[in-house]
């Protein structure tokens, strides 16, 4: 994959060209954005051991305030450091680190400037990116798609790392935390990396759960309607501890 080959270059080789991103004064690393990348590092090596993503081909983010921490290109999760530390401004001027940053900075850009986002995780999952090669939409094959808005709309294959990928990603989230990219794997965000990597995990599990049932000789899943699909978002809204209903499970 082209991507993967590019994000699998020797990121530290390319310090002197990280101004590419965009010219901005350095600045040194402040104590809520070291936290933050610490829980960046972490969510990025989960989706390795999760099997979500091969070598380096996904990517990670997380706002901190006006500033985007993200994975860089090229460098392994389980060798990222302290002092690895990537982050751009909302425009994409490098203002952290001397690393390049992924290759898909755009659509992680797109998404921030676009939503209530804190977090961003996309990834390559091998079923999800199946589907997006077989249909337009997830069909709704289970209610979860309501944790994510609605069913889960396929954005048109872009070339990876283009701002015409960025803007085919951000129709497909209209109202929605998550969408399959074309012949290329998943983007999904949330207000924490914790709930950005729920819902891609989620995603997957959705697609998994279709390409199984619809494999059957013979026989088509049932799929829930739009009005299904819309009443268990409005009760997972209050799911967990902290909601006024129970969620099953």
């Amino acid at each position: 994959m082209a991507e993967q080959r590019r994000d699998q270059g020797d990121g530290r080789g390319a310090r002197e060209s990280a101004g590419i991103v965009g010219e901005a004064r350095r600045r040194s690393v402040r104590a809520e954005e070291a936290h933050a990348w610490g829980a960046l590092v972490a969510t990025a090596r989960r989706t390795v051991s999760d099997g979500l993503v091969v070598g380096t081909s996904g990517n990670v983010s997380v706002r901190v305030g006006d500033t985007v921490l993200v994975t860089p290109s090229g460098v392994p999760y389980d060798r990222l450091a302290p002092t690895d530390t990537v982050g751009v401004d909302l425009d994409g001027r490098q203002v952290l680190g001397t690393l390049l940053p992924t290759s898909e900075l755009p659509m992680h850009l797109a998404v921030y400037r676009s939503t209530d986002a804190h977090a961003v995780v996309h990834t390559h999952a091998v079923h999800a990116t199946a589907v997006s090669t077989l249909v337009p939409e997830l069909p709704s094959v289970h209610y979860m798609s309501g944790a994510l808005g609605g069913p889960v709309r396929v954005a048109p294959y872009a070339t990876y790392g283009t701002e015409e990928l960025a803007e085919n990603m951000l129709h497909a989230l209209t109202d929605r935390s998550a969408c399959l990219l074309q012949n290329h794997g998943t983007i999904a965000y949330g207000t924490s990396l914790d709930q950005a990597f729920d819902r891609t995990a989620q995603l997957e599990w959705m697609c998994r759960l279709w390409l199984t049932a619809s494999s059957v000789p013979g026989l088509s899943p049932t799929l829930l309607t739009g009005e299904q699909v819309a009443e268990a978002g409005e009760r997972l809204r209050g799911y967990g501890q902290g909601g006024a209903r129970r969620g099953e499970g």
